[in-house]
């Protein structure tokens, strides 16, 4: 007979799986979105490119440049 998951342990199980640690230092990996402006002379406008970057304490300087 098979175990009855409740939806609070399937929640639980999908975090915890989720959890990514930096190999380097070994704190946990923080997902953001980072947004740079950038002037386009081909339609004489600004565009914004988006990227989203996994960030710790040993990348933090790099990336926020």
């Amino acid at each position: 007979m098979a175990k009855i998951k409740t939806f609070a342990d399937k929640m639980a199980k999908n975090k915890a799986d989720s959890i990514q640690h930096c190999p380097q230092c070994g704190e946990v990996l923080k997902e953001i979105k980072l947004v740079k402006s950038v002037f386009s002379e081909q339609t004489n406008s600004w565009k914004f490119n988006t990227k989203l970057v996994e960030m710790c304490k040993c990348n933090k300087n790099e990336i926020m440049k």
